[in-house]
């Protein structure tokens, strides 16, 4: 089926899935309502509750056409911006972690930085559907993603980073509080990974925020945040503390000028906030 076919399918599924879906509506409400309500127009905010599905139609579309694509067609569907930050890390042999987030398209985000910049080794979340799980698997290694499971992640990442290899990981879900620290995001307490901010500071690497962006011409546009250094004291709490607040201040300040394309469906604040859903 050509892409042009495809992508008309898949929105169509998206406009059905947002007129049937109330629950994750509900979810969405309460998310914008807690945080970013009262500094953005009513339009917007309507907006942002419409975008949600079509960009989560639209990433479960890249996952489908991974398997098929070309390194040639992937360098000719995205341009990275500040991509020396990486560049310079790599050329110092730093150890790099690399941190993102459900916001645009972030399954073409993590494949382009595979297959056009340097082999990466991620955590993979097993789906409760196996053969979309086997799809999902075989589409990333294509392209130089090495995944590992969830469980027991730390041991794997641990021995990644020594051998010198790129990790990846996601900042900005909810964790079990026994699992992460508590931050400010967006406004509300809600809790974060801590592990980008003890692996950095551990193995003194360089964490290195990414963002995929969409243009108005339509081009997808990888970005490179400036890096996060963490600091190593003698107060470890205190430096991993800075450290993931720092991270969760970078994606905030992005979410702020542009929320749209956050994954605005997700409990979010449900440690510390789970009234609101």
């Amino acid at each position: 089926m050509p892409y042009g076919l495809q992508k008309i399918l898949i929105l169509g599924l998206a406009k059905l899935a947002y007129i049937i879906d109330s629950r994750h509506k509900n979810i969405i409400k309460a998310n914008l309502d807690l945080s970013i309500k009262d500094n953005i127009s009513a339009e917007k905010y309507q907006d942002i509750v419409k975008y949600c599905h079509k960009n989560l139609a639209l990433v479960l579309l890249q996952v489908l056409r991974s398997s098929r694509l070309s390194v040639q067609s992937l360098e000719e569907s995205v341009s990275f911006e500040n991509r020396h930050y990486i560049d310079e890390a790599i050329k110092e042999g730093r150890k790099i972690i690399i941190i993102s987030a459900h916001y645009g398209n972030w399954e073409l985000g993590a494949t382009a930085i595979g297959a056009l910049i340097h082999p990466i080794t991620s955590i993979h979340k097993k789906m409760n559907n196996k053969y979309f799980d086997d799809y999902l698997l075989k589409s990333r290694s294509k392209f130089n993603m090495t995944m590992i499971e969830k469980k027991g992640a730390i041991r794997h990442l641990v021995k990644a980073i020594k051998s010198n290899k790129i990790i990846t990981m996601m900042i900005d879900q909810n964790v079990n509080p026994k699992d992460g620290i508590y931050v400010d995001f967006l406004g509300a307490k809600a809790t974060q990974s801590a592990a980008p901010a003890f692996l950095a500071r551990k193995f003194d690497a360089l964490i290195i925020p990414i963002l995929i962006h969409t243009t108005p011409e339509k081009e997808n546009v990888i970005r490179f945040f400036e890096p996060i250094q963490t600091p190593k004291t003698d107060n470890e709490e205190e430096d991993i503390l800075n450290s993931t607040q720092a991270q969760a201040d970078m994606l905030a300040d992005v979410i702020k000028n542009h929320p749209e394309p956050w994954f605005w469906c997700h409990k979010r604040w449900k440690s510390a906030h789970a009234e609101i859903y």
